[in-house]
């Protein structure tokens, strides 16, 4: 029997060194894959001995992948473990992993932000900045040392956790956790995806369909408004109580598709790039699709 291949420590470690810079290649069609894969290199070189299955594992990496960079750690180990079991014979094939991977990044991506950007480096910059404002060069230390130790040691810890994680889903292979996990993580990444459609897709046609003319008291009058701040008070105080801001209420083609399906636009537009991409059309010539499309009809008044 061969012996069974493992990762070492020392191959973890060179594995989250390289995964700081995972937004290093960041690209508008894949994004994060770049990073990625750079960061899986020790790891593969350790589990496949031929170039041609190093190169089909490089080739398995390079498929899209975003989430924020330091969250991306416990799904690298996760997918460390899915490789080493793989590289041993396990039947771990190239849609699980990825299955693993896109389920995974969708939902853990908008945990770092409020963590990392909102709490823990506005805490630090503010301790920084109150001891450089005294004029000790210890505020930009501080601040460079203490955000680089919680980073690292966030990133390395969760490594570890992903990877021992992931070495317990695959000890059940053959009773199906591991299908379980990556069809429940590629639904829940699928469904947290699908829900920020409408707010990463933004479609507004702007054709009016009618104007029509309000009655007296639905608009604001701004004549008789008073001077001054208490004319702008006056103003806000009309507009929370439902008011017009002017005595003509336009409605355009997008207000009418919302009152139907608030985001059919938006949603049908997603559903055609996924289709084009379905059909093997390169994610660029979808963009640069998108950006003529889009210029056209706003210079013929449709958007």
């Amino acid at each position: 029997m061969a012996e069974k291949l493992e990762l070492t420590k020392k191959d973890r470690l060179a594995v989250a060194w390289r995964s700081t810079f995972i937004q290093g290649s960041w690209n508008y069609e894949r994004m994060q894959n770049g990073g990625w894969c750079f960061a899986m290199i020790p790891a593969i070189r350790k589990l496949y001995k031929t170039k041609e299955e190093q190169s089909a594992a490089l080739k398995r990496h390079l498929e899209f992948f975003n989430t924020h960079p330091y969250i991306a750690s416990p799904i690298i180990g996760v997918t460390l473990a899915l490789e080493e079991e793989r590289a041993n014979g396990a039947p771990v094939d190239d849609v699980a992993i990825q299955g693993v991977k896109v389920g995974m990044m969708g939902p853990l991506a908008g945990v770092g932000d409020p963590v990392f950007w909102f709490t823990v480096r506005p805490m630090l910059g503010a301790l920084g900045a109150s001891l450089a404002l005294t004029g000790s060069i210890l505020g930009p230390i501080l601040f460079f040392v203490a955000w680089n130790i919680i980073r690292w040691a966030f990133m390395w810890y969760t490594q570890e956790f992903g990877y021992k994680a992931g070495s317990k889903i695959t000890d059940d292979l053959s009773g199906g956790l591991l299908q379980d996990v990556t069809k429940g993580a590629s639904i829940l990444g699928m469904f947290v995806l699908g829900s920020l459609v409408q707010r990463w897709v933004s479609v507004k046609f702007t054709p009016t369909v009618s104007e029509i003319e309000l009655s007296d008291g639905a608009y604001i009058e701004w004549d008789k408004l008073p001077g001054g701040a208490e004319g702008i008070k006056k103003a806000f105080e009309e507009v929370a109580s439902g008011k017009a801001l002017s005595n003509i209420k336009v409605t355009t083609l997008q207000d009418n598709l919302d009152s139907l399906i608030p985001g059919l636009a938006a949603l049908l537009l997603t559903l055609l790039c996924m289709w084009l991409l379905k059909k093997k059309v390169s994610p660029i010539v979808i963009i640069l699709g998108l950006f003529v499309v889009g210029i056209v009809f706003h210079v013929i008044g449709l958007m």
